[in-house]
């Protein structure tokens, strides 16, 4: 088996979410071995699990200790693993599972948001040579330095898998899910959302960071960096799916791709003498009550107080506003909004823009924020209004 293709798939918690699932998912990557592959699955935890384990968490304490919270999510990729291990092996096809500390996954200290700094696989590429299917838990690693174990945030599954490819130097990384691959809008949101067959690195970088949940962000610009190379399929389909690829070729000026969105921005205000500050202030909050960064969307200064843009997943939102409420210098400034992004080519110099505010405004929506970037045009919007939003914004897909 050593000279063989290595194919790393990674499958998320809705492909996973029954036995029944997680056996059909392993006759798949049986048939993917016997046909002479070498094959790495990276799964993700079942169905909701990870969502029941963080209210299961707040059950038990109002502050959940961040270590003691990645002790506990990383549990929901280990059943998973595990199991899928004793389905392949049910089917006569040898296999072994690992966890992310077990694989090489070595991370920096950051508790619930570590970063990826090297991958040692050596055991993985051991048990691939020996002819064995090699299941993965997604979503964890460990830091060297002090052999804990860390979780690399939502969607961290994504970023685990890119990350074993790229120290593999596999054939490909396919990203399994029940999508049709990468489309115009959310499917759940927009029923005739439009797949995108072919897709740059920039241009899908631009939608993961705007929102879009087909892959995290950060393994998107994993994938990119490490030239390795990346296809998002549908579970079952054969034919279809998205290529992701370093250019594609015939795009027009102004041309719309999709439309994406957050559901739950929060506005941060910071007492402090200038925008500098305003960051050393809320990175020493961060750090004082063992909170990693967040995305930052937006920023400003002015009258004494630095704003801030924030999003991340909403467990760590709820944490960062509890440690807030005995903060004389931090507060929530208003009432969470979302933002609707259009992801486009040339969009930033043209009427796009305008086209754009024109299209919310005959639905009654106001923006109270703005920004571009040269993929994308983003703006704030009231939660309540977010879905007319996205879907006001994608008639100008239609349109083209």
């Amino acid at each position: 088996m050593r000279n063989h293709s290595i194919i790393v798939q990674k499958y998320g918690g809705a492909c996973l979410e029954t036995p029944a699932k997680i056996r059909a998912v392993a006759r798949s990557l049986a048939d993917l071995h016997r046909r002479g592959h070498r094959v790495v699955a990276i799964v993700s935890a079942m169905g909701m699990t990870t969502d029941q384990l963080i209210q299961m968490a707040y059950q038990v304490s109002s502050t959940p200790n961040r270590r003691e919270l990645d002790m506990l999510l990383t549990t929901g990729e280990r059943i998973s693993m595990s199991l899928m291990s004793m389905a392949l092996s049910d089917l006569g096809v040898l296999a072994i599972s690992f966890t992310g500390s077990q694989a090489g996954v070595m991370t920096d200290g950051s508790h619930s948001s570590a970063r990826i700094l090297e991958v040692r696989p050596i055991r993985v590429r051991e048990e691939l040579d020996r002819g064995r299917v090699v299941v993965l838990a997604g979503f964890q690693g460990v830091n060297a330095a002090t052999r804990e174990i860390t979780t690399l945030g939502r969607g961290g599954s994504d970023t685990t898998a890119v990350a074993m490819a790229a120290a593999l130097k596999a054939e490909r990384c396919e990203i399994i899910k029940e999508v049709d691959g990468v489309c115009s809008a959310d499917p759940r949101t927009v029923p005739d959302a439009k797949p995108l067959r072919r897709v740059d690195f920039a241009s899908l970088s631009e939608m993961c960071f705007w929102g879009a949940k087909v892959l995290h962000f950060r393994s998107v610009e994993l994938a990119q960096s490490q030239d390795v190379p990346l296809v998002l399929k549908r579970w079952g389909g054969v034919e279809h799916g998205t290529q992701v690829m370093k250019e594609v070729a015939g795009m027009e000026k102004g041309r719309v791709l999709a439309v994406n969105s957050m559901v739950r921005i929060e506005h941060v205000e910071i007492d402090c003498k200038d925008l500098n500050h305003g960051f050393q202030k809320f990175a020493q909050h961060l750090e004082q009550n063992s909170l990693s960064w967040p995305q930052v969307l937006a920023s400003g200064f002015a009258a004494g107080k630095t704003s801030m843009n924030v999003t991340c997943d909403s467990e760590w939102l709820d944490a960062l506003l509890r440690t807030m409420e005995g903060s004389k210098e931090l507060r929530k400034h208003r009432d969470a909004s979302s933002s609707v992004s259009l992801t486009c080519f040339g969009g930033v110099s043209s009427e796009l823009p305008f086209r754009a505010l024109q299209a919310l405004e005959l639905h009654g929506i106001v923006p109270h924020r703005y920004v571009l970037s040269p993929h994308s045009i983003s703006l704030f919007v009231p939660v309540e209004s977010r879905e007319a939003a996205v879907k006001a914004l994608h008639s100008l897909i239609q349109q083209a």
